[in-house]
């Protein structure tokens, strides 16, 4: 009889533990677009670079609830003149619970930000096509793939420094994942998570 109720006592812990995320509240953050050369940049002919950037900020706010902010900058050249910069921060409140501390950073790194870019992206088509340009429509962004590519510098330089007399203290075991650098950088300190640059 014990033994069944230790095995429902479980099986209860087990639910309660289960992993959950759920977006509590999306807003836009900031806002922000320039058109320097207008009214004569209308009147430029010529094919108009972009490109963009990705910046990504994270606050906890309370226990397994956390601020992200992705930020998203395009900016429009024509020559050597800049024809438009629009920026957009697109900020969401994310519930996150029953993840171990690696499986959350990547939850913070990947799910966030790819439940972020589209409301990000529209704000962009929108800024744009009121601003007097033709409208751009951003392409998907792979998160994922963003993801696995910094953890992968972020161990190879680890590594580096484990094999110029690290390994005793530890340094190449924790790699990127036990640091604090990568686990605890992108919750505590809100210092920017991501960085990524190239064409629109």
């Amino acid at each position: 009889m014990a033994e069944e109720n230790n095995q429902e006592a479980a099986t209860q812990d087990q639910s309660q533990q289960q992993a959950q995320f759920q977006l509590q509240k999306l807003y836009v953050k900031d806002v922000s677009y320039e058109v320097p050369n207008a009214p004569q940049v209308f009147q430029e002919e010529g094919q108009v670079e972009i490109k963009m950037n990705l910046a990504q900020k994270v606050e906890n706010l309370a226990e397994g609830v956390h601020e992200v902010v992705l930020t998203v900058t395009v900016t429009a050249s024509l020559g050597e003149k800049t024809a438009y910069l629009a920026e957009v921060q697109q900020a969401g409140i994310f519930a996150i619970s029953g993840l171990n501390e690696q499986a959350k950073h990547a939850a913070l790194n990947t799910l966030c930000p790819h439940t972020l870019f589209p409301y990000a992206r529209r704000s962009i088509t929108d800024l744009v096509a009121d601003g007097g340009f033709p409208p751009l429509v951003l392409q998907p962004i792979n998160f994922d793939q963003i993801y696995a590519q910094r953890m992968q510098e972020a161990k190879a330089q680890a590594e580096g420094a484990g094999s110029n007399g690290a390994e005793g203290n530890g340094a190449e075991d924790n790699g990127a994942e036990d640091n604090g650098a990568e686990d605890n950088g992108a919750e505590d300190n809100g210092a920017e998570d991501m960085e990524v640059q190239g064409n629109a």
